[in-house]
């Protein structure tokens, strides 16, 4: 009898921890809102809040976010746990850290939802939103003089690296196709010169656990 029940606890154990490793509930999303202060985020501290008000709005609580943005001394990639991400219909965008940064992710305008379940603009559409701000370099480190003053401007000084959550661009280039590193704002960190160049001032949130 003890062994049965040994062996009924180990198997319920590893039932738990199956359900635990396969746990589809987001962990990935794109803002449906910036700030609406253009680049100023109020730091990564207050990027980080605005995630999770955005997931917990959705209904997702229990989780503990971080946004995909980098400064002067962090590194994007080493703020987003160790994965996997899915988005809000429970579809898997990476399965850790260095698939993210490569071909084997699963970033599109299909996948890459806002924290409603939502597509978020893309090229083509009105407005273009596709603008991501994440002030990185596509293997998601840190780009130099490209992160709005650690994400605290929103004027016509300063500058943000930006992604393309729809993979496409002006062209068939790495860099218009690249989700996190194609080009920087142009005309300063404002709402305004963000919007023209295809954003708003949305960025990405992953959850860490």
């Amino acid at each position: 009898m003890r062994r049965l029940l040994l062996v009924t606890a180990a198997a319920s154990l590893a039932a738990i921890g199956v359900a635990s490793s396969q746990d589809a509930t987001m962990s990935f999303f794109v803002t449906s809102v910036g700030s609406g202060k253009g680049a100023d985020l109020g730091g990564l501290a207050g990027a980080d809040a605005h995630c999770a008000s955005l997931a917990e709005a959705a209904g997702v609580a229990g989780k503990t976010w971080r946004a995909y943005l980098s400064t002067s001394d962090t590194d994007a990639r080493d703020r987003i746990g160790k994965g996997p991400w899915f988005n809000a219909k429970g579809v898997k965008i990476a399965d850790d850290v260095a698939s993210l940064h490569s071909d084997a992710n699963a970033i599109t305008k299909q996948t890459a939802l806002d924290e409603k379940g939502e597509v978020v603009n893309g090229r083509g559409d009105k407005p273009n939103r596709h603008d991501v701000l994440t002030g990185s370099q596509p293997d998601g480190t840190k780009i130099a003089d490209q992160t709005c003053g650690d994400w605290t401007l929103s004027g016509a000084e300063g500058a943000a690296m930006t992604g393309h959550h729809d993979r496409t661009g002006l062209d068939d280039s790495a860099a218009a196709k690249s989700w996190n590193s194609s080009h920087a704002s142009r005309g300063g960190c404002s709402q305004e010169a963000l919007r023209s160049t295809g954003g708003d001032g949305l960025f990405y949130c992953f959850a860490v656990n």
